[in-house]
């Protein structure tokens, strides 16, 4: 009787000892949160984005939409990984209370690759911010990220100041797509302009159209016959050097066809002067495009 009376005493004991020291869960999630982002970052390993690590809802606070679940996450990521060669990312200070987390931190290299549809450019970035994450059972559940963005753009060489003609221009074009005046955007490209659909489109089969007719015949009315319902959404403009703006969006649609729902990351590069399209790029989600037009 004595010795069960001991046990339960040394197991009361032990369970207040822990409730005493809050910062054991604390020190676990910094060791867990620290050590997961060196390798992801630092080592290009994506695949550490997984349940194991964070939570399946995973969900980046994001404007203008969240980014969630864990495939989304990697994909987001995936532009660090790839868009930046000699990455180095360090994590200056972090503390925590409960399973909230705050990282001071710092990310610098070369932007060598594609990032969010932007060039690479070659130019060398140093940026540093802070993200408030939380945890849950051990997993990454939620983050949210605070950063100079307008030093970050300066720094892969897009301007912050706007060119409020050129910005004017494309803003201009997007609108009378969405109300469907086809002239009206045609009347916006220089007659000259150049225009290339992302290499892997099937609309890449006859690049580069040259002239708004080329453009008509061969992207908008192969577009909308494919896809009758076909919108842009999520436009977001960013002015660049050389007279360009950089513009980021979806594509979403239902194709004729096969019924099946597109809804495409893309990203427009334009180049313009005295106020006309002289020049397009696209890039896009070639694969999704390819798919969906699959039976």
């Amino acid at each position: 009787m004595k010795t069960t009376i001991k046990l339960l005493f040394v197991t009361a004991l032990l369970i207040v000892t822990a409730c005493d020291n809050p910062n054991k869960q604390v020190e676990d999630n910094i060791a867990k949160y620290t050590s997961v982002w060196d390798e992801i970052i630092n080592d290009g390993n994506l695949e550490l984005i997984n349940d194991t690590n964070f939570d399946p809802e995973i969900t980046l606070i994001s404007s203008p939409d969240n980014v969630v679940g864990i495939d989304a996450f990697k994909d987001y990521y995936s532009n660090f990984t790839t868009g930046f060669t000699n990455a180095d990312f360090s994590i200056v200070d972090i503390f925590g209370q409960g399973d909230k987390l705050v990282k001071h931190w710092k990310f610098k290299g070369t932007h060598s690759g594609e990032f969010f549809g932007i060039p690479p450019t070659s130019k060398i970035i140093d940026v540093e911010g802070t993200t408030i994450a939380v945890m849950k059972n051990g997993r990454i559940t939620q983050e949210q990220d605070f950063m100079d963005n307008l030093s970050f753009m300066s720094q892969l060489g897009i301007d912050p100041l706007l060119n409020a003609e050129n910005l004017s221009a494309v803003s201009g074009l997007y609108a009378n797509f969405g109300k469907g005046d086809v002239p009206a955007v045609l009347a916006a490209l220089d007659e000259k302009v150049v225009w290339n659909e992302a290499e892997g489109n099937a609309l890449a089969d006859k690049n580069p159209y040259i002239g708004p007719d080329a453009v008509l015949s061969g992207v908008f009315t192969r577009v909308l016959e494919e896809f009758p319902n076909f919108t842009l959404n999520d436009i977001v403009l960013h002015n660049m050097e050389n007279n360009q703006v950089l513009a980021t969006l979806r594509y979403k649609g239902s194709n004729s066809s096969t019924g099946k729902d597109l809804n495409a990351q893309a990203a427009h590069l334009w180049t313009l002067k005295d106020g006309k399209i002289i020049g397009f790029q696209q890039y896009a989600d070639t694969k999704q495009l390819h798919d969906v037009g699959r039976k």
